[in-house]
């Protein structure tokens, strides 16, 4: 508690939009003093009431003053607590872009009487304050850093509390059968009980459903989030960097006619229809005496097994000679990567006739035919690739998790609430299986922050935030 009421009762500042030269940059104070710091130095264009006696929510074209000398032409907007997002007073201070004006409102504040803000010292008040929770807190930062409709959408449907809902009510309900157990313990020696068991097991089932569906999003949030890794892989010279190239329409991977010419994996992302895919070119999989590109063949089943998806290139131009080996190689990749999702793509189809490329796709389920020297049937890949990814949560908006912090919190909770429940089916003492319920309440709990959270675990947390939010 001494930690909240440290950090709440000095004002800080903060330069709130990109540091560098731009038309406009706005600088923000919060704190109890915020407003008559700033006060002390600001002079509105047209006469009127000081800035503490303005309404909350407004905004006043004025000029910053330091030693009656102009500094900048500025708007000044005030936000009165506890309606800001701090829940603090909180005043704006839109100025012209100029780096050096910048530092010179800056350090005029700094000289009477603010501080620096630390990173997400803005976003730890407003959590502090009760503006929100702390799982809402965190999706601040993944809405700054989403890269992709999907990754914004997830981070929105967080920070307007996602989560949250999901669990509130089932850790309440958890919490009225905690009370009555830990009532029943003050009872002990009269052998009552005051928690209906049978209401008890039910919610114990739906709250482990719940976890176990919440922990199942994870894999999908976390790559939504950062980008769904896509494995290509195949023999030598069979284009993956081609296609690497033509999807990331840039000369990324060095293209040769000579074999084993990709030793290392080289990827690099691009966004299809909202969807950030991370896509992997690797070393070509064949049998070599060559140590380095063995090594390269080693990661690239490495980058396979940790992929999302995975692309097998094969030769069109060999269909003729290997068409009874394409369907071998592809059950030896299915069988390797059984809980893969593969696509097949039959690339140089340039080089056949349209009866060959036929021909070829009658043979093999699903196979995609392009040239990606030509550029051929590159959108039917893509439109192939958003189909695979499971993005109808995202527009049911659904929970789906993203946060490793919380995806380790859900785990605990499912392992202390499965503990409960094995604890009810074997009949053992009360005693003993309420303290796993308080751990279960206790993981949750840390997902919003309700439960007490240790001052470094929300110092690291802020720490991954820009300065100014």
């Amino acid at each position: 508690m001494y930690f909240c009421k440290m950090i709440q009762e000095d004002t800080i500042i903060a330069l709130a939009t990109p540091s560098g030269v731009g038309a406009i940059s706005v600088i923000r104070l919060s704190g109890e003093n915020a407003i008559a710091i700033v006060e002390a130095n600001f002079r509105a264009i047209k006469k009127s009431k000081s800035l503490k006696t303005q309404k909350t929510h407004t905004i006043h074209l004025g000029h910053i003053i330091k030693n009656d000398t102009i500094l900048d032409e500025v708007l000044i907007a005030v936000f009165k607590n506890p309606t800001s997002y701090t829940g603090e007073n909180v005043v704006e201070i839109s100025c012209h872009g100029s780096r050096f004006i910048q530092q010179e409102i800056i350090q005029l504040f700094l000289k009477k009487g603010c501080r620096m803000a630390d990173n997400g010292e803005f976003t730890m008040r407003a959590f502090l304050n009760g503006k929100m929770d702390l799982s809402q807190a965190e999706a601040v930062a993944d809405v700054i850093a989403s890269n992709s409709a999907a990754s914004h959408q997830m981070a929105i449907q967080q920070m307007r509390g996602g989560i949250t809902n999901e669990l509130k009510e089932l850790r309440a309900q958890l919490l009225d059968f905690a009370a009555l157990i830990e009532l029943e313990l003050d009872f002990s020696g009269e052998d009552v009980e005051f928690a209906d068991r049978t209401k008890f097991k039910k919610l114990v089932t739906k709250i482990t459903f719940v976890l176990k569906r919440l922990i199942d999003s994870f894999s999908f949030g976390n790559a939504m989030k950062n980008g769904i890794p896509v494995a290509i892989i195949g023999e030598p010279n069979v284009g993956k960097s081609t296609l690497l190239n033509t999807l990331l329409n840039e000369e990324k991977a060095i293209v040769s006619e000579i074999a084993g010419t990709t030793r290392d994996a080289i990827e690099d992302e691009i966004i299809i229809d909202g969807v950030a895919f991370r896509f992997i070119d690797t070393a070509g999989i064949r049998e070599t005496k060559d140590i380095v590109e063995n090594i390269g063949i080693k990661k690239a089943y490495e980058k396979a097994e940790n992929a999302q998806l995975i692309i097998f290139l094969i030769n069109s131009e060999k269909f003729k000679i290997k068409s009874s080996q394409f369907k071998v190689e592809i059950e030896t990749i299915k069988k390797r990567f059984p809980n893969k999702r593969l696509l097949v793509i039959a690339n140089k189809i340039d080089t056949l006739s349209n009866d060959e490329v036929s021909t070829l796709s009658s043979k093999i389920d699903n196979l995609i035919p392009l040239s990606a020297k030509n550029k051929t049937g590159i959108e039917a890949l893509k439109k192939e690739l958003t189909s695979l990814v499971n993005i109808g949560a995202l527009s049911n908006n659904e929970t789906i998790v993203t946060n490793s912090r919380h995806f380790e919190a859900l785990n605990n909770a499912l392992q202390a609430i499965t503990s409960v429940q094995q604890g009810i089916d074997l009949e053992i003492s009360t005693d003993l299986f309420s303290i796993d319920i308080r751990e279960c309440l206790r993981h949750l709990g840390n997902i919003t922050g309700e439960y007490d959270v240790d001052k470094d675990i929300l110092g690291h947390i802020f720490s991954n935030f820009c300065i100014g939010k």
